[in-house]
């Protein structure tokens, strides 16, 4: 290499320390190298510990230049250099991780989409003492990637036990439906959106807001005197359309069919002028419930009103989540008023109204100040005359799916 040039070893650090930074694994490599190979005898040593890396490093370096050839345009080692990955190194070490998170894994194991609920500190701790060392850096990289788990939080699927007829009571209804829109007959879907308090409390999710003024809502959610906010929407399937009651009483059957007959008299009617039919599709309980008589019995006197046959289709029990208005309608009302208080009725009912998609949906929404009392009974002898009068089953599970006739001409 020649002669040995006295260098001062700290000006050295100094000039690499500001140099370096500034390039690539490779071009620091050769910086080194040269630097170096300047120096002369000892000038290998002299470089490495100046610059903070092994004398490897700038022996690489001297190569690449003495070499004469230029590394592949674009890479920075060459091709199989650098530090083998550690499942290379520790083949067990996968397998190591996948017992230690399996025993509380949830989730359908044949998929690989699992998720764990254990720290990846924790885990990394764990593989140590079993002689795998890793950090948690790459316990969480070898968990999200190569063995296919995520964070994830609780979702609420599950209802309770299946009926035998679930399914196919979802393709009577799909059935039903086509039928309808085919003929150009209004199909709803209908249920209440769960109960909100009224006033400044809060309300999940966030809204934009000027920095580092959030709103001021009370520390405790005690019901104050406003109570709360009870919505009862209808969603119109084949227009894409949603009605939302938003009243502040029971929400009871007389509540519901108030609401659809709101909607029939706003907007439905007009929409259908020539429509003799509706079609409803609602959940197996609740204020809409297949079993609940006071139900039944104010659809009958919508009927008497407006003239329309009314079948209702019921969702099969244990799969309300998969009723229309649940992701077409309520899902997008709850990310619309997202954090902010709902400080009056009047505010829910605004937010409700400035409910939009990309995809057009539309929401009209009104405040309903009736009264509507729990507990109403309907004797057996009185739904016995309405049964007879008024109701049709259907083959297919007919608690479930029946036709409502009007008994009287409309006024």
């Amino acid at each position: 290499m020649g002669m040995v040039v006295e260098v001062d070893e700290g000006s050295l650090a100094a000039k690499f320390g500001t140099i370096l930074p500034h390039l690539d694994e490779r071009q620091r490599r050769l910086v080194l190298a040269a630097e170096a190979r300047s120096l002369g005898y000892g000038g290998i040593s002299l470089v490495a510990r100046a610059a903070g890396v092994s004398r490897v490093t700038v022996t690489t370096g001297v190569e690449e230049l003495d070499s004469g050839q230029d590394p592949m345009p674009g890479r920075s080692r060459r091709a199989g250099a650098g530090r083998k990955p550690l499942t290379d190194v520790d083949p067990g070490l996968l397998d190591a991780l996948d017992a230690l998170v399996e025993p509380v894994t949830r989730g359908d194991p044949m998929t690989r989409l699992r998720w764990t609920i254990k720290s990846t500190r924790n885990l990394a701790d764990e593989l140590g003492r079993r002689g795998h060392p890793a950090s948690h850096h790459t316990v969480a990289r070898l968990l999200t990637g190569p063995l296919g788990y995520s964070l994830q939080a609780n979702s609420k699927t599950v209802e309770g036990k299946q009926h035998p007829d679930r399914d196919g009571q979802f393709r009577y209804i799909n059935d039903q439906v086509t039928a309808a829109l085919t003929d150009g007959d209004p199909v709803i879907s209908v249920d209440a959106k769960k109960k909100e308090l009224v006033g400044d409390y809060a309300n999940k999710g966030t809204s934009w807001r000027p920095a580092g003024n959030p709103y001021r809502v009370d520390v405790h959610d005690f019901p104050g005197d406003q109570g709360k906010a009870v919505p009862y929407g209808v969603y119109d399937v084949g227009s894409d359309t949603g009605w939302v009651s938003v009243g502040d009483d029971g929400d009871t059957a007389a509540f519901a069919v108030a609401t659809i007959s709101r909607w029939w008299t706003s907007i439905g009617g007009p929409a259908y002028p020539a429509t003799t039919k509706l079609l409803i599709t609602a959940d197996a309980g609740g204020s809409n419930g297949y079993r609940l008589r006071l139900w039944k019995k104010q659809l009958a006197a919508l009927a008497d009103t407006t003239g329309l046959t009314i079948t209702v289709c019921h969702l099969p029990p244990g799969t309300s989540k998969w009723n229309k208005i649940e992701h077409r309608l309520f899902s997008h009302i709850s990310m619309n008023w997202a954090g902010q208080p709902l400080t009056s009725h009047d505010v829910a009912v605004n937010l409700i109204a400035g409910t939009t998609t990309r995809t057009g949906l539309t929401v009209h929404a009104q405040r309903d100040t009736g009264k509507y009392p729990r507990g109403i009974k309907i004797p057996d002898r009185e739904m016995k005359d309405l049964t007879t009068q008024y109701l049709t089953t259907h083959l297919w599970h007919g608690e479930w799916n029946y036709t409502i006739t009007p008994n009287t001409t409309p006024s």
